[in-house]
């Protein structure tokens, strides 16, 4: 179940945090399920919303859309076409924390397929 205390958990760029994703529509990916936190500190600390990237166990890697995270666990893939904001109720409980080299992959995906 998401957080619906109304408190707001702290949140730092990098971490893995399980997030109730569902109601969702059509393609976009369902259910609770992990996802990595890309905004900056600041904004966290600021906003009642973080800025995620889903993790998944199903696809291959298939960069710049799909990106190979080792650090969060065998088989995991960020799916970056499927980055979203989230309102903080939504995020269930702290994972850990991504590698450096994993974060900067997820980046260069976002910024290919934002074509930044």
């Amino acid at each position: 179940m998401a957080n619906t205390s109304g408190s707001s958990p702290a949140v730092r760029r990098g971490e893995i945090w399980w997030v109730d994703f569902d109601p969702t529509q059509g393609a976009e990916l369902r259910k609770r399920r992990p996802a990595v936190v890309i905004t900056a500190d600041g904004l966290n600390r600021a906003r009642r919303t973080v800025v995620v990237v889903p993790l998944s166990s199903g696809p291959q890697p298939h960069p710049p859309i799909v990106v190979a995270t080792p650090s969060a666990g065998q088989r995991s893939v960020a799916v970056c076409d499927q980055l979203r904001a989230v309102d903080k109720r939504r995020l269930v409980r702290n994972e850990g924390r991504l590698s450096g080299a994993d974060l900067i992959s997820i980046e260069e995906g976002i910024r290919r397929i934002l074509a930044l």
